[in-house]
């Protein structure tokens, strides 16, 4: 296991920089005789190109799925024999367009009053892109996955409809992402014992629903995970991020609902106080008859599986089919996948491999269907802290973590 950078010693060479005239004291944490551990040019990349649509990047047919300002992967493109989703792959989950940032301009502001030198808005510390790229990086494999996948479930699979984008199981997807230890940040900037919350802030358009503005995505998270594993991403797969998935910087929280990892960041507020936003209070917590009305903000992603395969696949009866998916949990890595073909009258162990950092688990298990007619498959996962996917799971109105058992309907011909 590489050493924790933040825990690195550096020169403190060139860590201040003031402003001029009217500007208040800026802080960058500046090149400290180290390079950045991921293979990303030193150069900023160009501007975001501009798009007639929300979002940036081509969506060809038959690898995506799109709903508006939301693009969902289809699960019938994904090649086994790739273990990572490529930037051109994964889902795209926007609240409004993806927007277009210059990174010569792009700054991270860092306030608070949970700062040893508290700081207001207008007198935040100040990360540049530059800045940020001249830091000790960590590069890290995870699964990123909207917190609504699998929404349409709840109707077609228990008769509960839920409001909001109709995912099917596509909007995740397992990426190398690269970036600097928040961790790092922070305690260069240094913190006082009793901050508690930081908020992230993106720089996309205020979302406005409903004939209400909420102002631009924001969601607080608690300091214990910004010291944890906490990224200021920007590099996706070894590349820098493309425009639709957060260039120049995101935040990255791994393990974490797909919200929380917040695009094209331009803020952090480090608080003494519990934070909160729309996007912890009014979304992406459980609200419902079988949750109580003080439920507290999603964090951590539940299991889930998926088979590599089109709803309504037609396969050959008496031909051997391997038929293969991938597991993949918040809390730990998938240890078990029992995949049954004939509707859940009977399992079979499923074989499990390539499992990379805290990415998606992938599986196989060989199938010779006897009869012609209509199969349901269903594949089941547990993970390494003993979660396993049920058979049902209540229903919520936002349609958050579908995490039951899919039922997969195949043709045998």
């Amino acid at each position: 296991m590489s050493p924790d950078p933040s825990q690195t010693p550096f020169a403190r060479r060139d860590v201040l920089r003031l402003g001029a005239g009217a500007a208040a004291a800026v802080v960058a944490a500046r090149a400290l005789g180290h390079a950045p551990a991921g293979a990303v040019p030193a150069a900023a990349p160009s501007i975001a190109p501009a798009s007639a649509g929300p979002i940036v990047k081509p969506l060809p047919p038959e690898w995506f799925v799109p709903y508006g300002t939301n693009a969902e992967m289809r699960w019938d493109s994904v090649d086994p024999r790739r273990y990572l989703t490529s930037a051109d792959r994964l889902f795209v989950r926007n609240h409004t367009s993806t927007p277009a940032i210059d990174p010569r301009t792009w700054e991270l502001r860092v306030h608070g009053d949970g700062l040893a030198d508290p700081r207001t808005h207008d007198r935040a510390h100040v990360l540049t892109y530059r800045d940020l790229l001249r830091l000790p990086a960590r590069t890290v494999t995870t699964v990123l996955e909207c917190t609504g996948n699998g929404r349409s479930l709840f109707a077609t699979q228990q008769g509960t409809p839920a409001s909001g984008t109709p995912w099917q199981l596509g909007a995740v997807g397992t990426s190398r992402w690269t970036g600097v230890p928040l961790s790092l940040v922070l305690r260069r900037l240094e913190l006082r014992s009793d901050a508690v919350d930081v908020q992230a802030v993106g720089l996309d358009a205020p979302y406005v629903t409903g004939g209400v503005d909420y102002g631009r995505v924001r969601r607080p998270f608690p300091l214990a995970k910004a010291l944890d594993d906490a990224l200021l991403v920007y590099a996706l797969n070894g590349r820098p991020l493309p425009p639709d998935h957060g260039f120049p910087v995101r935040l990255l929280l791994p393990g974490w609902v797909g919200i929380a990892n917040v695009k094209w960041l331009g803020e952090l507020e480090v608080s003494r106080e519990p934070l909160s936003s729309p996007w912890n209070t009014k979304w992406y917590r459980m609200t419902g008859p079988d949750y109580p009305v003080d439920s507290p903000p999603l964090t951590v992603t539940p299991v889930k599986s998926a088979f590599e395969l089109a709803p309504g696949a037609e396969l050959r009866a008496r031909r051997r089919t391997v038929l293969t998916g991938r597991s993949w949990s918040g809390a730990a890595p998938v240890v078990r996948v029992d995949v049954s073909t004939d509707g859940g009258e009977s399992w079979s162990r499923a074989r499990t491999r390539r499992t990379h950092g805290s990415g998606w688990t992938q599986w196989s298990l060989p199938w010779r269907p006897r009869s012609t007619g209509e199969h349901v498959l269903l594949a089941r996962a547990t993970d390494a802290a003993g979660r396993t996917q049920p058979d049902r799971v209540p229903f919520n109105d936002g349609g958050y973590f579908f995490s039951a058992v899919v039922r997969h309907p195949v043709a045998v011909a």
